[in-house]
């Protein structure tokens, strides 16, 4: 009985110790933070900003709840990753903020200090206020934040580049320096800023699997360092440390301007190597090692083809009889190495900021068929632009070479070409290394037997952002087109900007910007990208554009177009690369981008750090005024307006002919009225009033200049006319809905349904319409199969968008920036998942699917990963009625807009709050879940 009793006791006294332990356990979080950044990247290396803006999305803990929110968040810095295990923030606490910001928000602890590691996390408070679980830990590693501590001097060969010369006439020259530690380190970053591209290897091994590094700066002002963490390769004793060098960049016409900076590819770099891994902020290097003239060079065995410029990119030649199998480990024999060459050169160093270029995708061939002529056809199965590999064999001194070409009649295009000498060993391997190829054909001459498909690889070569969009629909040729201008954007994004083409030219053209940007915003994580792109136009300013041959030295920088220094406001037509023609919509980028950057990420700061540029091209433009019209200015390729429309070669584009005039003078209002609302955003009322009266202004005298009354139309009443007057807001209200419905007529009717404009009249058409909501005319355009269309493209074998709408005609690329614009579209557009123009950064968004009959889509899906985390967005219709499913990130809320006969029940789903009807279509408010709707 007394046992009985006992048992009853313990029994009971479990059952209270189990209900006292759920009622004193913490309640868990909805939400966690991740996928912590650092100045838009992933645990940055060598940053010089020195109050950097820290960002985080939200996972939600419970995938089944909804309306989860952040109320407040808590930053943690430390300067070791144990004193943040410890949760002590020394280097910054920013103890509990109330606010739901999770991007761009500023550090604001203690100075920052050169090179050094900054470890961070970060916890938050959900809707209910209960505190999360800390996130994952970060880090960032700081730069060198004054240019007194770089103590590097520029280094390089002996040997000098001819530009009276045919083709290169330098190698690819070895850098080494031999080193001894007292005792393993602890820490060493290594910074490498480069004048030509480099790769970096400590004792033996390639340190990053970066390549064509750095990312291109214009050359006359800046180089970027990039940081290298090589404490793991040094150790105790003798270490080497070698750069290599690549020409590429160093001998671009474009660039040579001073001469303090030889024409050779150069190099200065520095390293503080210390014993700890996390050293104090007063401790002494083990050693310090830099470059000077202690450093030895030997050339390599590879070398540029081609001269780096216009349609002679060329490739490059590795001479295999000229290897050193030791060149970068202790055993190699210094005795033929001869004493770098010290260069007092002044350039601008900065960090970085942007990902560097990676290999991406592997591309393996299709087919090999023998030419009569003895040589060997490749089909690479799509145009792309990256490094190829090629197993090769044959007799010593044999030179086999690699003709690439886009179109299939043609051995070669644009001069691409390169080169493999055998060595003694009778057969080798051609690997690309500081320069890359176009293409989809590659013909291989020299060989005596054909090579298998298992001996060539590709490689498309592109800087290394991530994804941000995946997209499918019912359409085949939706689909198709999608893809291809992905593929195609890609391929134009090495070297952190965006080129028209990576074949011909390699420049980074602001006027195809238009075409591109939103494009790249809405299908990838391009926060960086653009931040530095920026930086680049922001260099370029002051200087005119150029055109011809800037290797005369009679007309360089000298005669008008030709790269003077004018330290004005104006901009070239390409940054940073400074060659190419262009017009006011050119530069103008520089006012349309950073907005677009605030509208898609919240960046504020970009506006800031870019105010002055916009300025300045205002004060350029404005200074070319005559009776509030914008005037011809500059030379022959400086008034560019529209430009590779159908049949714009036959028609002349480069005219002064009323169309250009009315376009340019539409995109110089819609620059005023885009800078009048950047500067309202900052504060600077004075400008925002004066942008604003001013294209008031000029917009009242486009329209006197250059509407027809006849038919709503203006100047030549083309798409591009229409598109950029009514982006502008040109019309006066009273007729602007006519001026719309003649832009439906003349895409409907007078076009058949095609699209008939080029780059920056279809960019600007396409910007218009998706605001406007007119999917229906999109679609029109999008869904043609005969020319002009991107269906023509697909019917006549393109794996690439083109550069013109035609196929053939001569010297032009068939992987090009014109015609990308589309890609935005069918994530805002045929995907309904839109940015709401009151609340930059995707916090508070828009779903508005197309309405019906707009398409013959019947279904659409996309994920997106925004600023502020994943949304999903899936809709079909079926039966006549409107199925959705739909995933609001935690932190955000969606509006989801339906026409009223779309009516959708939301019983089931108490968080939803109606919000009536506006503009045709009925509102939902969704805040963060996931929902599943069907019409009523």
């Amino acid at each position: 009985m007394m046992n009985r009793y006992l048992l009853v006791l313990f029994l009971l006294g479990g059952v209270g110790f189990f209900f006292s332990e759920t009622a004193s356990a913490k309640p868990r979080s909805s939400i966690l933070p991740v996928s912590l950044r650092c100045e838009y990247l992933e645990n940055p290396k060598g940053l010089d900003v020195s109050r950097p803006r820290l960002g985080w999305l939200l996972d939600a803990t419970d995938a089944g709840a909804f309306g989860q929110r952040q109320t407040a968040y808590r930053v943690l810095v430390a300067s070791t990753a144990r004193l943040l295990a410890k949760e002590k923030g020394d280097v910054w606490d920013s103890g509990w903020i109330v606010s739901d910001e999770m991007q761009h928000v500023p550090y604001k602890g203690r100075e920052l200090q050169s090179d050094r590691t900054c470890h961070w996390k970060v916890q938050v408070k959900d809707e209910r206020g209960t505190v999360s679980a800390w996130s994952k830990p970060a880090f960032w590693t700081t730069g060198l934040f004054d240019s007194g501590e770089w103590k590097g001097k520029w280094i390089g060969s002996d040997e000098l580049y001819n530009p009276a010369a045919s083709d290169n006439n330098i190698t690819d020259p070895w850098l080494r320096k031999t080193v001894e530690l007292s005792t393993k380190p602890g820490k060493a970053m290594l910074f490498v800023a480069s004048v030509g591209y480099h790769e970096l290897y400590v004792n033996g091994e390639r340190i990053g699997d970066e390549v064509l590094a750095p990312a291109v700066t214009d050359h006359t002002k800046r180089a970027s360092y990039v940081a290298y963490d090589i404490a793991a390769n040094l150790r105790q004793g003798t270490n080497v440390i070698v750069i290599w060098l690549g020409t590429s960049w160093s001998i671009f016409p474009g660039y040579m301007l001073h001469e303090d900076r030889p024409l050779t590819p150069i190099v200065t770099a520095q390293v503080a190597i210390y014993s700890e891994e996390s050293p104090q902020s007063d401790a002494k290097p083990l050693a310090t090692v830099v470059t000077d003239a202690s450093w030895k060079t030997h050339p390599s065995p590879n070398r540029l083809l081609g001269k780096w410029d216009f349609r002679n990119m060329g490739g490059e030649i590795w001479d295999a009889r000229r290897e050193i199998p030791d060149w970068n480990v202790e055993t190699c024999d210094e005795t033929a190495w001869r004493a770098a060459t010290e260069y007092p050169t002044k350039l601008t160093l900065s960090a970085q900021l942007v990902s560097g270029n990676r290999l991406v995708d592997e591309i393996r061939p299709v087919g090999i068929v023998a030419q009569p002529d003895g040589s060997y056809r490749v089909d690479m199965g799509v145009n792309f632009a990256g490094w190829t590999e090629v197993h090769v064999n044959g007799k010593e001194g044999d030179t086999i070479r690699f003709q690439y070409s886009e179109r299939e009649q043609d051995a070669m295009t644009f001069n691409l070409h390169s080169a493999y000498v055998i060595g003694a060993g009778g057969k080798g391997t051609f690997r690309n290394r500081f320069n890359y190829s176009s293409g989809r054909w590659i013909t291989i001459r020299g060989l005596d037997k054909a090579p298998a498909i298992n001996d060539i690889n590709g490689w498309m070569v592109r800087t290394d952002y991530r994804d941000a969009a995946r997209f499918e629909c019912s359409d085949i040729l939706q689909n198709w087109i999608y893809d291809r201008v992905r593929w195609t954007f890609e391929n134009l994004s090495l070297g952190g900007f965006i080129v028209d083409c990576p074949q011909r030219e390699r420049m980074g053209y602001g006027g195809d910007a238009h075409a591109t940007s939103e494009t790249g915003m809405f299908n990838y994580q391009l926060g960086a990208f653009y931040t530095k792109w920026m930086q680049d136009w922001r260099d370029v300013q002051g200087t005119e554009p150029m055109v011809g041959n800037m290797l005369d030295t009679n007309y360089a920088r000298k005669a008008m177009t030709s790269g003077r220094i004018l330290n004005n406001g104006v901009l070239p037509h390409t940054a940073p690369t400074y060659w190419g023609g262009g017009g006011p919509a050119w530069g103008g980028i520089v006012v349309s981008l950073p907005w677009f950057m605030y509208q898609h990420y919240g960046d504020k700061r970009v506006l800031e750090e870019n105010f002055e540029l916009i300025d300045r091209w205002l004060g350029f433009l404005g200074s070319h005024t005559k009776d509030d019209l914008l005037q011809r200015f500059g030379g022959q390729w400086d008034f560019l307006g529209d430009w590779l429309w159908p049949n714009a070669t036959a028609e002349g584009m480069n005219n002064d002919k009323p169309e250009t005039l009315c376009l340019n003078n539409s995109y110089y209002v819609f620059n005023l009225r885009t800078a009048a609302k950047i500067a309202e955003v900052l504060g600077r009322k004075a400008e925002a009033d004066q942008w604003g009266r001013q294209a008031d202004v000029s917009a009242k005298a486009v329209h006197a200049r250059f509407f027809n009354e006849t038919d709503d139309s203006y100047a030549n009443g083309s798409m591009a006319n229409l598109a950029a007057a009514l982006l502008a807001e040109i019309p006066p209200s009273s007729l602007r809905e006519q001026v719309v419905d003649r832009l439906e007529k003349e895409i409907l009717d007078v076009r058949g349904g095609h699209i008939h404009a080029g780059i920056t009249g279809g960019a600007l058409l396409f910007k218009f319409l998706r605001d406007e909501g007119r999917d229906d005319l999109i679609f029109s355009m999008l869904s043609k199969t005969t020319y002009p269309s991107w269906g023509y493209m697909k019917d006549n074998g393109a794996t690439t968008i083109w550069e013109m709408w035609e196929k053939d005609l001569p010297g032009h690329s068939l992987l090009h920036s014109s015609y990308l614009y589309p890609g935005a579209w069918y994530i805002d557009g045929l995907a309904g998942i839109k940015r709401d123009p009151q609340h930059p950064g995707f916090q508070r968004f828009i779903i508005r699917p197309p309405v019906p009959g707009a398409t013959s889509v019947s279904w659409a899906e996309a994920v997106f990963e925004s600023p502020a985390g994943e949304i999903r967005s899936k809709w079909k219709r079926e039966g006549g009625q409107l199925q959705l499913a739909l995933t609001v990130p935690p932190n955000t809320v969606a509006v989801l807009h339906v026409l009223p006969e779309e009516a959708v029940a939301i019983q089931q789903y108490p968080t939803i709050t109606e919000l009536g009807e506006a503009h045709g279509f009925l509102r939902y408010e969704l805040p963060a879940g996931t929902y599943r709707l069907t019409g009523l």
